[in-house]
């Protein structure tokens, strides 16, 4: 309750930095950012409506300062507490207090927690139902990140307010206010800083009112014989005597005055700049003016991560070392690790992209609901029973190269990239290896599995897709679809190529690899297709980026069009590749798909496309027959013949199709050649799948409802759980590979 008496009450006796404390926010410097006219704390504090709060911020920022504030405007009961010294028992004692405010005299309870962060958790705990209940309305001050310092729940329940170091300018108000204020400062008597001085504590203070203040006056009350001196005695306050009040040397570089921050500067940027010259000069003026050389490592190791990075993954080592060596050695031949350091940072390669964190950050910042985290990623060891939390994780060391695609992101962060390589040092050797995995990483985040006419999911397939690629294969399958593809063409650097079914990008960015001094085109088939491919090609000038054209569907008949939609032909454009994959799956007239090509390919140009072959797509009722199935021989025949019958009706006259049957529909191309693959994939089937595959709301299965009696489908459900759920099968993909040229 002391902490909060009326400022009227102080005396001479009192520090200065109490005494000057601001009563109301007219009177307080600093953070405009959130008490400024018509800033939401200012408003709930001047209509008394507060809720629970947390105040965020270095010392001297004015955190108790705002509680005071509070204090003396609000309306409630206000109890004070520092979680150094209080404990439950006087959290208790406050909570009767704040009950006895309530049920007598209807009055609301602020409990005001200074250092709220040094209370663990169980006391933290203690607070929180009474929190909730609104029993009290907390005001804690932290100099800790309370997102890792206090209890969650309490977090959750309170709005944040971060407060920054003040500015000069802040400071300066406030030496100004302490040295003329003639009731709570020293107006009364004739005090005079020279400007040297004052900026020296300014300085020093670094964003501190306290330590400002408690500097003021000690240089104040210390300066003549006696304080207060007697009338018309003048107190001059000199540099000399400000290094001593703040008990700091000040570090003059030279004769003009540069200061140490400039001079600290200068050097960060000639290392950034790779100029080991400068940084070398630079350097020599800090040992020379006695610089904490603690100091100048500390700088360089920010910049071995922020300017260097993984452009050389080695120069944060090297730093590390040389700081390691100058604690065992010291000055004067400490000066050899310096300079060996700073050689080191101004002439390795350079790369920010660490950057990309605070990119994450910002994203985070400016979201107001966090991604969950994916399923498969969760803690399986703690209730993988009762969630299947786990379920589906892919182990990478179980797989070629020790990588799998999976999805890591949450759902609605699907292709947003907050690393970008560079093109220099390390990261140079790595860009490619990193682009390529990302590119197959979004083909399996975005598109269903193809391979299959089983994969007619219900709605909820986004959530449960991947569980579908149980130990599969698919990734390592779409590079090598995507490298056959490119292979059946031959491709200038120059040349303009055309993806008919841009998608994910899988096909779009190797394609802009290959022709860097030409263009590239892709269709996508709406604006969520191309915000997401618009949002991966941000970081690419704008002359780089592919040009992406958006065709709704008519009539299921995309590839009739595209001629009237993309203005591709409008604006005369001929490319010299078309490139597509899965397209004749999606169109609904071949003979129009083929016309369409044949007018937009130049001369001579070609085409390459990768189709999944839906009609020899592997079947669940085959892989059941190959067992040993004894008693059961009649179920799993009456379930061959009914999946036959149910393949017959799904596969259309665009799904249904052979190899063979592509080179009679196009009379616009020639030397048509289609080849066929079978790849490898395996599969474990898994309950969940199952479920999905027979789920009447899904195509499979409301197909098959109308071929099986219910009684005979359930029980081919659990057959198939019995035999085939847990086990690795054989699930292999044909793919057919069409290439053709321009008559």
């Amino acid at each position: 309750m002391e902490l909060f008496e009326a400022a009227s009450s102080a005396d001479r006796n009192e520090p200065l930095a109490y005494r000057l404390r601001p009563r109301t926010l007219d009177e307080f410097s600093g953070q405009q950012h959130i008490v400024g006219p018509g800033r939401l704390l200012r408003r709930v504090i001047q209509a008394d409506q507060l809720s629970s709060l947390i105040f965020y911020g270095p010392p001297g920022t004015g955190k108790t300062t705002l509680a005071w504030i509070i204090a003396n405007t609000t309306q409630s009961n206000f109890i004070t507490m520092n979680a150094v010294l209080s404990g439950v028992k006087d959290l208790r004692e406050a909570i009767e207090e704040a009950k006895k405010q309530r049920d007598l005299y209807g009055k609301r309870t602020t409990l005001f927690v200074d250092e709220v962060h040094r209370w663990n958790k169980a006391q933290q705990d203690a607070l929180l139902p009474w929190v909730e209940n609104g029993t009290v309305i907390l005001i804690g001050a932290t100099t800790q990140n309370p997102y890792f310092e206090v209890n969650p729940a309490l977090v959750s329940r309170s709005r944040v307010f971060q407060l920054k170091p003040l500015t000069d300018e802040d400071l300066y108000a406030v030496a100004r206010h302490a040295i003329d204020d003639p009731e709570r400062g020293y107006g009364d008597y004739s005090v005079q800083f020279t400007d040297e001085a004052l900026r020296h504590l300014v300085r020093i203070a670094n964003g501190d009112a306290r330590s400002l203040l408690n500097a003021i006056e000690l240089a104040v009350e210390t300066t003549p014989q006696h304080f207060p001196p007697p009338p018309g005695e003048r107190i001059e306050i000199d540099l000399q005597i400000a290094e001593e009040s703040i008990q700091r040397k000040v570090v003059l570089y030279d004769k003009e005055g540069d200061y140490h921050f400039d001079i600290i500067s200068a050097f960060i940027k000639s290392i950034r700049g790779s100029d080991p010259d400068a940084a070398l000069y630079w350097l020599a003026r800090m040992v020379h003016a006695g610089e904490d050389p603690h100091f100048i490592f500390r700088r360089m190791l920010i910049s071995a991560s922020e300017d260097v990075g993984m452009a050389d993954p080695y120069a944060l080592g090297v730093v590390e070392a040389a700081a390691a060596a100058f604690d065992r050695v010291g000055m004067p031949e400490g000066r050899y690790h310096l300079t060996h350091a700073a050689l080191y940072l101004a002439t390795c390669a350079k790369s920010n992209t660490a950057m990309g964190f605070f990119d994450a950050l910002g994203y985070l910042e400016s979201e107001a609901k966090a991604g969950e985290v994916p399923n498969h990623l969760r803690d399986a060891s703690r209730d993988s029973k009762g969630f299947g939390h786990g379920e589906g994780y892919l182990y990478p060391h179980a797989y070629r190269e020790h990588w799998v695609a999976q999805q890591y992101l949450p759902n609605a962060l699907q292709g947003k990239i907050f690393y970008e390589p560079s093109e220099v040092g390390y990261e140079a050797r790595i860009r490619d290896v990193v682009l390529r995995k990302r590119e197959v990483q979004l083909a399996q985040a975005v598109e269903p599995p193809s391979s299959e006419v089983l994969t007619f999911s219900p709605p909820n397939r986004e959530r449960d897709r991947w569980l579908a690629r149980i130990s599969s294969e698919r990734s390592a399958m779409l590079v090598r679809i995507r490298e056959r593809l490119f292979e059946k063409l031959t491709l200038n650097r120059h040349d303009r190529v055309l993806d008919l079914q841009a998608r994910s990008g899988l096909l779009l960015w190797e394609a802009l690899r290959r022709v860097p001094e030409g263009g590239v085109w892709g269709i996508v088939r709406d604006e969520s297709e191309r915000d997401t491919i618009e949002h991966l090609a941000e970081r690419l000038s704008e002359s780089d980026r592919p040009k992406l054209v958006v065709a709704a569907e008519k009539n299921g008949d995309l590839a009739a069009n595209l001629e009237t939609q993309s203005k591709l032909t409008a604006e005369g454009l001929a490319f010299e590749a078309i490139i597509g994959r899965n397209v004749l799956s999606s169109v609904g007239s071949w003979k129009s798909l083929f016309e369409l090509t044949g007018k937009l390919l130049a001369p001579n140009g070609q085409l390459s496309l990768a189709e999944v072959v839906p009609a020899l797509s592997p079947r669940l009722s085959v892989l059941l027959s190959e067992l040993d199935h004894d008693e059961h021989t009649d179920l799993v025949d009456q379930y061959l013949k009914a999946e036959q019958r149910l393949f017959e009706q799904l596969l259309t006259e665009t799904t249904g199709w052979m190899p063979e049957d592509i080179g009679r529909s196009t009379s616009t191309l020639q030397r048509i050649d289609v080849s066929t693959e079978r790849f490898p994939e395996k599969r474990i089937v898994t309950p969940r799948q199952l479920d999905l595959w027979f789920a009447t709301d899904s195509t499979y299965g409301a197909a098959l409802a109308g071929l099986l009696a219910d009684n005979v489908r359930t029980a081919v459900r659990e057959l198939l759980g019995a035999r085939l759920a847990g086990r690795e099968i054989d699930w292999p993909v044909t793919v057919a590979f069409i290439s053709g040229s321009r008559e």
